[in-house]
């Protein structure tokens, strides 16, 4: 997962420029087939950091659902995406 976020996460230039940074909090429904549904944000960030998080999540391969007496079932889950400017001068 983080390998994934690495190479698809884009920090907007809207939000470095004004400094933003943070976590975006997001809630989203694995489905039975594992694809995801129903993403909404829970704590917000501005500066199209939260436009940004859901499009990540929107781009994620299937996920394993969860089980139910061995049965795939949808399961909600919080899912913090975390923006931090990188000073590259360091």
């Amino acid at each position: 997962m983080m390998l994934f976020m690495g190479r698809n996460l884009r920090y907007p230039a809207t939000a470095q420029r004004a400094g933003i940074q943070g976590t975006v909090l997001l809630s989203f429904t694995v489905m039975a087939d594992g694809s995801i549904e129903a993403i909404k944000v829970l704590k917000a960030l501005g500066g199209g950091l939260d436009e940004e998080a859901i499009r990540m999540v929107k781009k994620m391969p299937a996920w394993k659902p969860a089980l139910a007496n061995n049965v795939p079932v949808a399961a909600s889950y919080l899912f913090p995406v975390n923006f931090k400017i990188v000073n590259s001068s360091q």
